[in-house]
């Protein structure tokens, strides 16, 4: 078990923020990428915050998009679309998106629409 499934995502959220934040992108745009990802709405992954849930748990209790099969591409070298163990493929789908949306990417390509 990868040490990032116990880390809180409270604890990586800002970094989340501020990397996009940094790129001219919005606190509101990443959390409309993790709407879409997750199905959490804005209560639901304050909710999560919060609580200080790690991956583990915030991915079990998210409804993942069925369209995460669209995203493909690498993180830190790794492809996304070939990691083998389906929580880290998530983690990975997500650290995929905050990228994209940094590097300017039009939500609407972002979010696969």
């Amino acid at each position: 078990m990868s040490r990032i499934f116990s880390v809180s995502v409270a604890s990586v959220y800002p970094h989340y923020v501020a990397k996009v934040e940094k790129k001219g992108r919005t606190k509101a745009e990443l959390d409309q990428v993790i709407a879409w990802l997750t199905g959490f709405d804005e209560r639901a992954l304050a909710a999560h915050l919060d609580a200080g849930t790690t991956f583990a748990d915030f991915f079990a209790a998210a409804e993942v998009n069925p369209g995460v099969a669209l995203i493909t591409g690498s993180v830190c070298g790794v492809r996304v679309q070939d990691v083998e163990d389906p929580l880290m493929q998530q983690i990975r789908y997500l650290d995929k998106l905050v990228d994209e949306l940094a590097r300017g990417r039009p939500m609407e390509k972002v979010l696969r629409s």
